[in-house]
């Protein structure tokens, strides 16, 4: 169907009266129209093929006109009734970017276009149209050049291989590639079908390019004479020149002199194009060649370890194999709706089964996927390095990964990795150097999670945040003793807990089911005590980080066992006010027992 623009490529839909109400088509209706319309466009493109072969054949060997003549109707026919159809197919608005269905609209709007009466005049069967009205079969000059306005129905093949440009489903390189090779085509077949009409309109029929080698050659066989006229065009093309046919009168000179000229229009559109799309798929291998090279002379330059250096060209390797995934080029150009639910669907089933988030609010997990961060790291390369700063913690999506401590200089194992394991987050939770240093052990994907985020949103959800706090004290306690013995902190922590009260709250279960025990421990201010006074300068310790008691007095009990002497039940803080009441203290707040 026809169309000012690619806008034929929208469904068919029903026409809307005024104040109507709209009738709705089935989705599978629309479905099924759509790929009648698709398959109509292929259909056209086919003909247009054959109306691009035979326009310029027609004009040069009028013999074979009479007999193509009813082939020529019969594509007339289907293109006529395309323009038909066309009245009937809606548009999009440029200004309003709304679908137009108003009958009345789009037949305005095609009648007062250029494209209305251009298709009509290269569908019209003119020749036909006067052998009805004289009875007589009419083979001038004139028709075979009105033929030659079925050419406008070329415009459908350039919009037919930019819907295929565009379509994923193709590859673009064959696309483009095919199109080079059909412009080509229609080039050599039109100079050829010219030229001979050329020499058959010439009044000396041994002076032109083709008698000078044919002898009474409109007497010889059309296919002979057409596979002359096609080596002249593709061997003038090619620029190769033999010389054996060449132009012998002043109009085949003319006509030679522009069609070379074309040429070389032709052949820089063509070798651009090839270059280009050549280029484009060997520029990665290339940057990735350099790059590494850039390594290795300035891993070489600094004296790098091996091991550094594997690891940077690792790295980059597997940046390079993974280029094409562009996760995150790709999610940046997204809204943040889109880029959430993509989260959804790919992490919130590994992160729901982490053991920090076990049993937590769905509403929560939202929340925290939709900020996370996924990466790629290759094997042997170090994700998490020991005594660094805490940023951010990982979720091992796929993969295995290795921890690792240093000791003395030496590495030594301490446990392996798999999905859906945690790593970092105690570094994060407790804000101490991360204790641990975790190595994947082969190709791995990890999601990040930062902890200001996670912070925000344990501080706005008290249920899940108990619930996460109760779930972490649990993991600290399954750990292994050379694990805790590299965090002296969280051994001191769990200490401190062993006398805390706990809480068993009945849950009902997943599947609505009966109810579950969890247990929750009582959630506890961490405050830093001191054994001086907060005006005292020359206090030795560095305070002790605890629990906050649930009264002054068991306080003022911890503070002695932790400092070995008790104080004067006074309690202040660090502007030298003194604390009446825990319930107002907060977070890591410094408390001296004076």
């Amino acid at each position: 169907m026809n169309s000012n623009s690619r806008e034929q490529e929208l469904p068919i839909t029903l026409p809307r009266k005024p104040y109507a109400r709209e009738k709705k088509i089935p989705y599978v209706v629309k479905k099924h129209l759509h790929v009648c319309c698709s398959w109509w466009q292929v259909f056209l493109v086919v003909l247009v093929v054959y109306s691009a072969w035979s326009s310029p054949f027609e004009l040069a060997f009028k013999k074979a006109a009479k007999s193509l003549l009813p082939v020529d109707l019969a594509v007339d026919f289907f293109f006529g009734a395309d323009i038909i159809l066309t009245f009937f197919v809606a548009f999009l608005d440029k200004t309003t970017y709304l679908l137009v269905t108003d009958h009345k609209k789009i037949a305005t709007r095609y009648l007062t276009s250029l494209w209305f009466p251009m298709d009509v005049a290269s569908t019209l069967p003119f020749q036909a149209i006067y052998r009805v009205i004289t009875g007589e079969m009419n083979q001038g000059e004139v028709f075979s050049i009105l033929n030659l306005l079925r050419l406008w129905r070329l415009r459908r093949v350039s919009e037919f291989f930019s819907r295929l440009e565009k379509d994923t489903r193709f590859s673009y390189f064959w696309t483009r590639y095919s199109k080079l090779i059909c412009v080509t085509l229609f080039a050599v077949h039109s100079a050829g079908c010219f030229y001979f009409w050329l020499a058959i309109h010439y009044k000396a029929s041994d002076d032109t390019w083709i008698g000078s080698q044919l002898p009474e050659f409109k007497d010889r066989s059309i296919w002979l004479l057409y596979t002359y006229s096609m080596y002249w065009s593709i061997v003038t093309l090619t620029t190769v020149g033999y010389g054996d046919l060449h132009a012998q009168n002043t109009g085949e000179k003319i006509f030679t002199i522009f069609y070379m000229l074309f040429n070389i229009g032709l052949t820089a559109y063509i070798i651009g194009n090839m270059t280009n799309l050549i280029v484009h798929s060997a520029i990665r291998t290339f940057e990735m060649r350099s790059t590494i090279n850039d390594i290795l002379r300035y891993a070489s330059k600094n004296v790098l370890p091996e091991s550094l250096k594997e690891q940077m060209l690792a790295h980059m390797t597997l940046k390079f194999k993974t280029a094409e995934l562009k996760q995150e080029q790709v999610l940046e150009d997204l809204p943040k709706a889109i880029r959430s639910g993509i989260h959804q669907h790919l992490f919130r089933r590994t992160v729901a089964d982490t053991y920090l988030f076990e049993n937590t609010s769905d509403d929560f997990i939202v929340q925290l996927v939709s900020e996370m961060k996924a990466e790629y790291f290759p094997p042997k390369v170090d994700i998490v390095i020991q005594n660094e700063i805490p940023t951010d913690f990982y979720i091992l999506v796929s993969g295995a990964a290795d921890v690792i401590v240093y000791k003395n200089g030496t590495e030594q194992f301490i446990s392996k990795l798999g999905s859906p394991h945690m790593f970092g987050e105690i570094a994060v939770i407790f804000n101490i150097p991360q204790p641990f240093t975790v190595r994947s052990k082969r190709l791995s994907q990890v999601i990040k999670i930062g902890h200001h985020h996670f912070k925000q949103l344990v501080q706005q959800n008290n249920s899940d945040g108990k619930i996460i706090r109760s779930n972490f004290l649990k993991h600290l306690r399954s750990l292994k003793k050379e694990e805790l013995d590299e965090m002296p902190l969280v051994t001191e922590v769990l200490g401190d807990l062993d006398h805390e009260p706990v809480q068993v709250k009945q849950t009902a279960n997943h599947d609505g089911q009966g109810e579950e025990s969890r247990i929750v421990y009582a959630s506890r201010t961490r405050v830093i005590i001191h054994g001086h006074h907060p005006d005292d300068k020359q206090g030795k310790d560095g305070g002790k980080l605890i629990h906050l008691p649930d009264s002054i007095e068991n306080l003022l009990d911890l503070a002695e066992k932790k400092f070995g002497a008790r104080g004067s039940k006074i309690i202040m803080m660090a502007d030298s006010s003194r604390v009446e009441d825990l319930g107002a203290l907060r977070e890591n707040d410094h408390l001296y027992i004076v």
